[in-house]
C-alpha cells in the first residue's frame, strides 16, 4: 500500500506539472525550459505546483547562445526566478547595454534578447518591464542572475536583460545582497568542482494590496537564492560542512517589513539597517517558499544529493 500512494502521488505531480506548461503562452521565448535544460542540476527544472496564469519559460539567448533560464511573470513584469551555472568572471563587469524579450512582445520574432532602441515599440512596454519604469524611481536594477557569476564577456553581457531584473533598494543590492553574492562565489572557487547550480528569486508582499514602480512593476518584499554543489572537497573545514552540497538564503527588500522571516539586526549601518540576508539550510527555504508563494517546489532534484568528489 504505501509503494501504491507513493506511485500515486508522483502521478499527481506530474499531472499538475504537465497541466501547468500546457497553458503557458507558447512561442519560441518557450512553452517549457527544454531548450536551456542543461542550467538546472541534473536537467530537472524546479518542480513546482503554480497558478499557471501569466508564467513564462525563458531561455535567455545572446548572440545565438543560450545563457541561463527565467521563469517570468508577465503581469508582474518581473521573474519569478532566474537558474544559472555559476563560473569565475574572467573579465571586469561590462558596460551595461539594457535589452528586452522580443518574443514576449511578438511571438514570431527573433529568439534573441534585443537591445532597447530611443523609441520603444508600444507591444514591447506593454508585455515587459522597460527603461522609463526604472527612471526617477527609488529602487536599482536587480540582478537575479549577477553577471560577477558568469565566466565570459558575452555570458555577463547577457544578464543585463529586463527579463533577469527586480525593483530593489540599493541598500540591498549594494549592501548585504552583495555580500552574499560575493560569498557564495567565493565557497565555489574555494571548495566546488565542476558546476555550482544556482536558483533565485523573488517573494512579493504577503498582503493582497502588491507594490508597484510606475504602476507597472511589481516590486519583491525579498531575495532568495539557492546552490547546489554536487562535486566539493572531501576535506571541508568543519566550520564549512554545512554549506554542502546545498544551502540557501532570504534577504530583505523593504527594511519596514516584519521579522518573521528575517530578523534585523538594529546594530548594522545605517545604510545597510533592515536589508538583512538569513542563510539557511535548503529545506527551510523550500518551506517558506511553500507557504509565502503557495506553491510546493523543489529547487534541486533529489536536494543535489549525488556523489561528490573525493581529494587527497
Amino acid at each position: 500500500m504505501p509503494q501504491r500512494n507513493s506511485l500515486q502521488a508522483s502521478i499527481e505531480a506530474l499531472f499538475f506539472l504537465l497541466l501547468w506548461l500546457s497553458v503557458l503562452v507558447i512561442g519560441e521565448v518557450g512553452k517549457d525550459f527544454s531548450n536551456c535544460l542543461g542550467f538546472f542540476y541534473d536537467e530537472i527544472p524546479p518542480v513546482t505546483r503554480i497558478n499557471a496564469a501569466g508564467f513564462q519559460p525563458i531561455c535567455q539567448r545572446y548572440k545565438n547562445q543560450y545563457h541561463f533560464a527565467t521563469l517570468y511573470h508577465r503581469q508582474h513584469r518581473t521573474p519569478l526566478f532566474s537558474a544559472y551555472r555559476l563560473s569565475s568572471a574572467d573579465g571586469k563587469r561590462p558596460q551595461p547595454t539594457w535589452m528586452y524579450e522580443a518574443q514576449l512582445a511578438f511571438s514570431h520574432a527573433s529568439p534573441e534578447m534585443k537591445p532597447f532602441s530611443k523609441h520603444v515599440d508600444q507591444n514591447v512596454v506593454e508585455s515587459q518591464a522597460v527603461l522609463d519604469d526604472y527612471r526617477n524611481s527609488s529602487f536599482t536594477k536587480g540582478h537575479l542572475n549577477p553577471s560577477l557569476h558568469q565566466r565570459t564577456a558575452e555570458n555577463r553581457k547577457a544578464t543585463f536583460t529586463l527579463t533577469n531584473v527586480v525593483p530593489q533598494h540599493k541598500g540591498s543590492n549594494s549592501g548585504p545582497w552583495n555580500v552574499l553574492e560575493n560569498e557564495v562565489l567565493r565557497k565555489y572557487k574555494t571548495f566546488c568542482e565542476g558546476f555550482m547550480y544556482v536558483v533565485t528569486g523573488v517573494m512579493p508582499y504577503k498582503s493582497a494590496e502588491a507594490r508597484w514602480i510606475n504602476n507597472r512593476v511589481s516590486v519583491p518584499e525579498y531575495m532568495w537564492s539557492a546552490y547546489c554543489c554536487p562535486a566539493y572537497r572531501s576535506d571541508l573545514p568543519k566550520s564549512e560542512q554545512q554549506f554542502f552540497p546545498t544551502y540557501a538564503a532570504v534577504g530583505r527588500n523593504d527594511p519596514n517589513s516584519g521579522e518573521e522571516i528575517v530578523p534585523v539586526n538594529v546594530k548594522a549601518k545605517a545604510a545597510v539597517r533592515g536589508y538583512d540576508v538569513r542563510r539557511m539550510p535548503l529545506e527551510t527555504l523550500e518551506g517558506i517558499l511553500a507557504e509565502r508563494l503557495a506553491i510546493q517546489i523543489s529547487l534541486f532534484d533529489g536536494n543535489c544529493q549525488t556523489k561528490r568528489l573525493l581529494v587527497s
